[in-house]
């Protein structure tokens, strides 16, 4: 018996210092106006649509219409049937009225419309709209008007606190969102150091990826992308037509990712870094516990599809990667001086 094996071999190149890497971080303090916007967009979250007496529609303005859209007398659906369905028409679908919202001058064409009114109005759709067969055509849309609804919001009080975080001020609100923005920052923090510190390991080492490895990998990052689009609505069709760019996204982030795990290996060889079981059994632990089974069953999935190997790599890269965060010059980032116009 004859056997050939192919052995891809990881490239050779050396290290740079990878020790005080020079990183600039953003504050984490968080300022008043911060809070002020928090707190405004929960105010936002937590408006109340009421009804509008009978006037004609006004830019601000939250509908409810029934419409149906048609090019030359043949629905739109069955011109462009993977198209959104937003596109074909809708009951009691809800549209704020604002300019370039929604398809190009909807909104515009229905100003002053009254409840119960229905209007016909044209849509041109300009060449470069994503739906194919729609692109450089004018729609026909039949527009009934069901009701008209104004946005009122709250007023930002200890009512509105409690409301929100039962038992809780408005000062203890405010207590709260100061605490989550800082810890958003935190991690804001940690991912600008993350991403300082491979770009300053990728621009001082170079190497050839082993085109198996990277051929591999464009694979499966191809196949995540296809499956965030398909989850994002996007039809298989107009995902075929942006085939050649979504494998050139692809292979560009494999490459990326191939790169910056030789170097993070290379690196946790020399320190010595290593994952030991322990660490493995409380990633599958946590893993459990995020998708609610148990733990053998989590066990045994993992052992099944083979990623138990590729659980402890990512265990391994994540702590390469702490080591090194661990060991930056921190710089504190200068913050862009503020111009005083003069009067």
């Amino acid at each position: 018996m004859r056997f050939r094996a192919t052995v891809v071999t990881a490239p050779e190149f050396e290290l740079p210092d990878y020790q005080n890497i020079p990183v600039q971080v953003p504050d984490t303090k968080v300022s008043d106006a911060e809070i002020d916007a928090a707190l405004e967009r929960l105010r936002d979250q937590s408006a109340d649509f009421v009804d509008v007496p009978e006037r004609g529609l006004q830019m601000g303005d939250f509908v409810v219409i029934d419409f149906e859209g048609s090019i030359e007398g043949k629905p739109i659906s069955e011109i462009a049937p993977q198209a959104s369905k937003n596109l074909h028409g809708g009951k009691k679908f809800w549209l704020h009225l604002a300019p370039e919202n929604f398809l190009p001058t909807f909104c515009e064409q229905i100003v002053g419309q009254k409840r119960d009114e229905t209007r016909q109005i044209t849509i041109a759709f300009p060449g470069d709209f994503p739906v194919k067969e729609l692109a450089e055509k004018d729609a026909s849309y039949t527009v009934t008007l069901r009701e008209i609804k104004e946005k009122v919001l709250p007023p930002v009080d200890d009512a509105f606190a409690g409301k929100l975080v039962s038992g809780k001020t408005l000062l203890d609100l405010r207590h709260l969102i100061e605490h989550d923005l800082e810890r958003e920052k935190e991690h804001e923090r940690e991912r600008a150091k993350e991403g300082q510190i491979m770009k300053y390991l990728h621009e001082r080492i170079q190497f050839e990826l082993p085109p198996a490895l990277l051929k591999n990998e464009t694979r499966r990052v191809l196949g995540e992308l296809v499956q965030r689009n398909r989850e994002r609505g996007i039809p298989d069709e107009m995902l075929k037509d942006k085939e050649k760019e979504l494998i050139e996204s692809a292979a560009s982030l494999a490459g990326q990712r191939l790169k910056t795990n030789f170097i993070l290996h290379r690196i946790a060889e020399r320190e010595k870094i290593e994952t030991s079981r322990e660490e493995v059994d409380r990633q599958i632990r946590e893993e459990a516990a995020r998708y609610n089974v148990s733990v053998d069953k989590m066990r045994k999935e993992l052992e099944e599809h083979d990623r138990l190997n590729a659980l402890a790599e990512q265990i391994l890269l994540g702590k390469t990667l702490d080591f090194l965060k661990a060991n930056v010059s921190v710089e504190q980032a200068v913050e862009p001086a503020l111009v005083k116009e003069k009067s």
